[in-house]
């Protein structure tokens, strides 16, 4: 199996997949999002294991459902408030005449997860906003955002913690390429109620409902259904299991998405089977890096 890293050994090893980040860490506030830009338009799947999940639009990813292609994806802090967040980008490509074609009009198809990171910067009431969003759209469609994807305390990884919010969490991401050239990757938000494996998990104060969650997007230049698309976003979950313990548990949201932009042939049984297992890889590689960036 090939291990062979794309330049920048992140998510924007992927051709036309974009990453920016809104990072809100002034006094008061440790908090953000993450946006990733498909270009075009990109097949998309989800799958959500956590107990305690804040999303939108995952319903839609549903294989038998109607719409199979997305404009983006949003990770963000702020819990259940940070789903505002794509509201703007929402608007943002809307201004740009990208969405799904209704009438004479576009409805821009823009699926988001959120993590807990309430209060870690002192004011609780501050969290990612409609124009963090859009902040962090643009940022994607500059020329930041075809990559190196900057890591740790940033986006939807700054007020991130792990451990029972004793370390420090935060963004990581990490790329792979099989035999026959195609590039997998993944980025993840890191927040989880577990503690690194081969770590003791910290004891102190039982763990509140929803108070953590891990999130993330693996990508390929594959061409994928809408079906396996989902089954790469399941396997991505046995990347997360492999660095953190536990995982998916009643108190974590734990999701990840999963996008195929398509530029390359459809793949065959073993090179279905190199890119799920490079793609668990790449999870657990983005969530060592993203604890190395933000000091855990």
């Amino acid at each position: 199996m090939s291990r062979m890293q794309r330049p920048h050994d992140d998510l924007t090893d992927v051709a036309g997949i974009r990453v920016g980040h809104a990072t809100r860490n002034e006094p008061g506030w440790a908090t953000g999002c993450t946006v990733v830009v498909p270009d075009p338009s990109c097949i998309c799947g989800v799958d959500v294991r956590g107990g305690a999940p804040g999303t939108r639009e995952t319903d839609l990813l549903d294989p038998r459902n109607l719409v199979d292609r997305v404009d983006a994806v949003v990770l963000a802090g702020g819990s259940a408030f940070g789903l505002r967040t794509a509201d703007g980008v929402m608007d943002a490509l809307a201004a740009r005449g990208r969405g799904w074609p209704v009438g004479d009009s576009v409805v821009p198809i823009v699926p988001a997860a959120v993590l807990f990171d309430l209060g870690r910067g002192g004011d609780p009431a501050n969290h990612p906003s409609t124009e963090d969003g859009r902040t962090a759209y643009e940022q994607a469609m500059s020329e930041a955002g075809a990559g190196p994807v900057p890591l740790g305390r940033v986006g939807a990884g700054t007020g991130a913690r792990v451990d029972r919010a004793t370390r420090p969490g935060g963004v990581g991401s990490a790329s792979a390429v099989l035999p026959d050239g195609t590039t997998v990757a993944a980025l993840v938000a890191v927040n989880a109620l577990g503690a690194p494996v081969g770590t003791p998990v910290a004891s102190g104060a039982a763990p509140e409902p929803g108070s953590a969650t891990t999130i993330g997007v693996v990508a390929t230049d594959a061409a994928l259904t809408k079906a396996e698309c989902a089954k790469l976003a399941g396997v991505a979950h046995d990347g997360l299991a492999r660095a953190v313990s536990p995982v998916h548990t009643a108190f974590d949201g734990d999701t990840f998405f999963a996008l195929a932009t398509g530029a390359r042939p459809p793949l065959g049984a073993e090179a279905t089977y190199l890119l799920q297992s490079l793609a668990a890889d790449c999870v657990t590689r983005a969530i060592a890096k993203a604890l190395v960036a933000a000091g855990g």
